[in-house]
């Protein structure tokens, strides 16, 4: 995962971002067989990108002393809370947290 503050994302960029969930026509590709499986793992994907995003930012504000030891438990036990339930949805639709994963890019992927 990139450090959060080198993401600059351009206007290509929002294209490789979207491509891990699309057909490469830039539109999202959504099978009727398989629409709710489909839409969650575009939903899922995103919640745990963005989840991963508050996670650096809380190693920093934890690395730069920003932080009481109280708001670093509650703030880590949140987290964790977070990934788990994000990955227990995603299990109830057949996904495996590797299914999660969007490719940024240049970025690299997210998982």
């Amino acid at each position: 995962m990139p450090d959060i503050g080198s993401i600059e994302l351009a206007s290509g960029d929002i294209n490789a971002f979207l491509n891990g969930a699309t057909n490469g026509t830039g539109r999202v590709a959504i099978d009727p067989e398989t629409v709710e499986q489909d839409l969650a793992k575009l939903v899922l994907g995103l919640m745990e990108f963005l989840r991963q995003l508050m996670e650096l930012q809380a190693i920093r504000k934890m690395e730069n002393g920003h932080l009481t030891e109280d708001q670093e438990e509650q703030l880590g036990t949140t987290l964790m809370r977070a990934e788990n339930a994000i990955y227990k949805l995603a299990n109830q639709f057949g996904l495996k947290p590797g299914d999660l994963s969007l490719d940024l890019g240049p970025l690299g992927k997210t998982i």
